[in-house]
């Protein structure tokens, strides 16, 4: 392929890195061979470690729930900025950083001591297609995993047990969540595997929750998922960057796809396939790669 090393690496913004790999095109029409493999594992062991650092932290979403020490605050901050993670992540950060205000900085302790009144009276609050009625239903249904399912690792193991498959963890935990009265629309903010969906944003949560990378990022705090079954997060970046590198063949950013983009990285990591999530991410993010 022609894997061509480059000068040092600086700054988050300003990676040269590698250039791109050669024969890529080649690489796309054909199953990725041994070698090329190696050479394209190499390349995202390098960018990994490039952008698994703690100043990742500071311009992703993932920086929100790095403000709470609590795991209970870590989970619920955490899945309700990955529920609206999607656009600029400026904004994003900041929209979640004011969700995180209305609950009073205290999302457990919120959820756990509203009542009903209470949350149907909390202050408007939209991001995009994430309306207050979203808001609303999404608050209810947490606090209805806190207080009746043992919490939000709790609903996602129950669903894991059964194969250890994310797919199945996903499904029990949207039955789980919508348990409580709801919209049809608030539906479409909890993505569904089923109907194909790449559940983009919460195997991104997921990735949080139970990978620890030990570079500040991930939070490593469920114990009961290994990180070999966590399925990648597939976002526009993250396809486009794995198409151009051979790793998928198929042309939706759907479930198949995240099953077909898992597979060659479990090739590449057993252990830990999800990290190379980061790297991905950064090669089409910060270097337009």
């Amino acid at each position: 392929m022609g894997l061509a090393k480059s000068t040092e690496l600086t700054g988050m913004t300003n990676h040269v890195g590698f250039a791109k790999p050669t024969g890529l095109t080649c690489i796309n029409k054909t199953a990725l061979k041994e070698v090329e493999i190696k050479e394209i594992k190499d390349f995202l062991e390098l960018k990994t470690r490039c952008y698994s650092k703690p100043s990742f932290v500071d311009t992703d979403p993932v920086s929100i729930p790095h403000r709470y020490s609590d795991k209970q605050d870590i989970e619920i901050s955490g899945f309700l900025t990955a529920t609206i993670s999607w656009g600029q992540r400026t904004s994003i950060i900041k929209k979640a950083g004011e969700l995180m205000q209305m609950m009073d900085d205290r999302p457990y302790e919120f959820i756990i001591n509203s009542s009903e009144v209470e949350l149907d009276s909390i202050d408007y609050f939209v991001y995009r297609t994430f309306n207050r009625t979203d808001c609303i239903t999404f608050l209810k249904a947490l606090r209805n995993i806190y207080l009746n399912h043992g919490g939000l690792e709790e609903v996602f193991c129950q669903g894991f047990s059964k194969n250890k498959s994310i797919y199945d963890a996903i499904i029990h935990f949207r039955e789980v969540f919508f348990e409580v009265p709801h919209y049809l629309r608030t539906c479409k903010h909890v993505s569904n595997p089923a109907k194909g969906s790449a559940a983009k944003r919460i195997n991104m949560f997921l990735r949080w929750m139970v990978r620890n990378d030990y570079n500040g990022i991930d939070f490593g705090i469920w114990d009961n998922i290994s990180p070999q079954y966590l399925c990648c997060p597939l976002d526009l970046h993250v396809g486009n960057v794995a198409r151009k590198l051979g790793l998928i063949q198929r042309k939706q950013n759907d479930w198949k796809a995240v099953e077909e983009l898992t597979s060659v990285l479990k090739i590449m990591d057993p252990d830990d396939p999800v990290k190379y999530d980061i790297g991905l991410f950064g090669l089409g993010v910060f270097e337009r790669f």
